[in-house]
This record gives structure tokens, sequence and C-alpha cells, in this order.
């Protein structure tokens, strides 16, 4: 059995250092020593450039180091994708493009110069047309999405098929949405699951469910490495090794969460985007406000500091928990929390803030007063809904 696994690392860039190191002791250490106990196993990670850039800030440079020796020898393959974890079809085609090329630099300057970034790893696997085109224009030759981007349906596709993106010529392999969804290794280790043991499982996930999100009691993790009836690639020598022919498909815009109802409805990054949640639609208003006028004051003498704001008040965080809807099916929260949507809330409206030109005052005004707006239905929402709710 062939096991292809791209493993997403990532923690919001204004995270509190507690967070961070929860995250890299828990879990991203667990599959570093799992891949150095293990030297035959190869996976695919991507690491966001804003987590590397925490790293380096909180002194885990051995831990770097580590990660370097195993991209040396091949264990891990590293990708391209958006340094402060944006969701790409949602935002600027200028900021998406700022950003891939500001990840690839803190890569090459962590991992080394010659890195070879193939592939690109879509915050979460959020496909659109435009956006596969400008991953193209970067020289990146394959992505990942979610089976769902086939034809909007689950179970459609041949998982394990290399496909080419008709729109953008990008080489694309889909990822299992049931064994994603599951702990994979106990989901390897049951082959009753799989139509045929001999079709490559291809899954994608967060790191974080290798020791923080789930506590794998049984070490089933690493029964699966040494289990010599299971071996492991990169994504790119899997994509290499494939000898079917060319198959074109026109992909669907999605994200790893869409369901098929969603996708009808033409509501594809629903979890982000809901035009019925009306907190979504006014933290939207509040951020192309606040690009508006960074991009409008772009020779301000606080230019830097609106920028730095702004982009991790960007982030996919803010809105994801700011959904209200409920993740256990892998292995996270309730995605609600008052303080994590005023987190990314308060870094756009200091963008604002930071712009010293008089002209701008115009942009403060208005954003101050929509900041203060989304705030009360914040808390309103929290306190005569969720709170009941959850109470029930």
């Amino acid at each position: 059995m062939l096991w292809i696994n791209l493993l997403h690392l990532y923690q919001p860039a204004n995270s509190d250092p507690v967070v961070i190191k929860e995250a890299t002791e828990k879990s991203y250490n667990n599959i570093v020593s799992y891949l150095e106990k293990y030297p035959e196993t190869k996976f695919t990670l991507n690491i966001s450039g804003c987590l590397v850039s925490r790293w380096k800030e909180m002194g885990y440079n051995d831990f770097i180091k580590r990660i370097r020796l195993l991209v040396d020898a091949g264990q891990i393959e590293l990708t391209g994708s958006a340094f402060f974890h944006p969701l790409l079809p949602l935002i600027p085609g200028k900021e998406m493009i700022h950003q891939i090329d500001k990840n690839n630099k803190i890569l090459k300057d962590t991992f080394g110069s010659s890195l070879a970034l193939r592939g690109f790893f879509l915050p979460e696997l959020a496909y659109s047309k435009e956006v596969a085109l400008s991953i193209k224009e970067f020289g990146f030759e394959w992505i990942v999405v979610d089976e769902i981007a086939y034809n909007g349906k689950l179970g459609g596709v041949d998982i394990g098929k290399v496909y080419y993106d008709k729109n953008s010529e990008l080489k694309t392999i889909f990822r299992s949405r049931n064994a994603s969804n599951n702990y994979a290794p106990s989901f390897l280790q049951d082959n009753k699951k799989l139509k045929n043991p001999l079709d490559p499982v291809i899954t994608v996930t967060d790191g974080e469910i290798y020791g923080l999100r789930y506590v794998d009691n049984k070490k089933i993790f690493g029964k699966v490495l040494k289990d010599d009836n299971i071996s492991t690639k990169t994504i790119s020598e899997y994509i290499d090794s494939y000898r079917k022919g060319k198959e074109d498909v026109s992909l669907v815009a999605c994200s790893w969460e869409s369901t098929e109802k969603e996708i009808v409805a033409n509501k594809p990054y629903i979890v982000w985007y809901d035009k019925n949640n009306k907190i979504h639609k006014k933290i939207w208003k509040l951020v192309y406000l606040a690009y508006d006028a960074m991009e409008k004051f772009d020779k301000d003498s606080n230019y830097k500091w609106a920028r730095w704001h702004f982009v991790r008040g960007l982030a996919s965080c803010v809105f994801w928990w700011s959904s209200a809807k409920d993740f256990s099916h892998i292995f996270g929260p309730h995605a609600w929390s008052p303080d994590e949507i005023e987190r990314g809330l308060n870094e756009l409206i200091r963008s604002v803030r930071s712009l010293e030109d008089e002209d701008s005052k115009k942009y403060k005004l208005k954003a101050e007063k929509l900041y203060i707006n989304i705030k009360k239905m914040i808390w309103k929402h929290h306190w005569l809904y969720y709170w009941k709710k959850m109470n029930q």
C-alpha cells in the first residue's frame, strides 16, 4: 500500500507564544521525530512562512536544522504557499502575489537557496481558476485539491490519478476526504476501508492532528511507518513516477470543507465567507477598507506598519472562528471565539490607525465606526445566541 501524505503546519503570525510552543512540541516535533526514526519514510510538508518566522523569533533554531536535514535527505518535500495563510480566492490579486513571493523567500533563506518548491499548498485547499493561473506563473508544477473539486461531488474522482487542470495546466492530484478526515494511520491499518488495497491513499491534513488534536495512545503512527506493506513517497516523486498518460480536468471552485450542497449553491468558501453571516460580511468590508487605505497611502511614512498589521488581520483564522461551525469531524473545535475574531479585527483597525497622512482621516473614521459595529455584533451574538445554545 502506498501512502502519499501532505501535512500542513501553520499557526497565525499573531498567535501567543504558548500556542506555537504547544503545537510545535506536541505535534510538529512528533512528526519530525518519527521521520528521523524511520528514514525510509517520506512526506510532503507545507510549513507556512509566518510559522517559520515565529520559530526563528522563539529560538527554535535546532528544530529548524532538524527539518533542513530531513529536506536534504529527501525525506521531506516542502511546498510553496502564502506567507500569512489568507484565503487566496477572496483577497486582492496583488496581495496574493506579494504573499506567495514572501513565502518563497523565507523558505529558501531558511532551508537552502537551492530548495526546489515544485508544488503549491492552497490554504484551506481553496481553489479558484484565478488563483491557479497565478500559481502557474510563479513556476509551480502541481497542486493538491479536495476530491470534491473534480465535479462537485464526493466519491467521483479516481484517487491516485494525476490530472492536469485544464485552466492552468498545473498537474493535479486529489486527496481522499474520508481518509483525511480520519486519523490517517488508523485508516491505513484498517484495510477493510479501502476498495482496492493497491490504490494509493492520499491524505492532506493539519499537522496538529499528530499529537495536539489527537493523542495516539496506541502508537499507531509508528506501527504504520515500520510496516513493510506500507510505503511512502513525496508528492513530486509520485507524480514523476506516474505513467498513465495525460487527462485534463475542469476543477470546481471549492475548499477542503465544501459540501455538495454548497457547490450547487455557488458557496464554495462558506466557512470563510457566508453571505448569510452578517459578521463575515462586515469583517470583509473592513478588510477591503483597510486595504484601500493602505494602498492609497503607499508612500506613507508608516506604510510598513500598516502592512504589518493588515496581513495578520487577513489570515483565514478570523473568518474561520466567526463561522460558528462544528469541526469535531476533523478533530477540531466548534469554530466560534470572540477573542480570536477580535485578534484579527484589532490587526485590521491598527493597519488603518497606523497611517500618518492627514488625508487618511476619512478612512480612519469609517474604519473605527465599522470596527465598533462588528465588535458589538460579535458579543451580542455570543451572549444572546451562542452561549445559550452551548449551555442548553
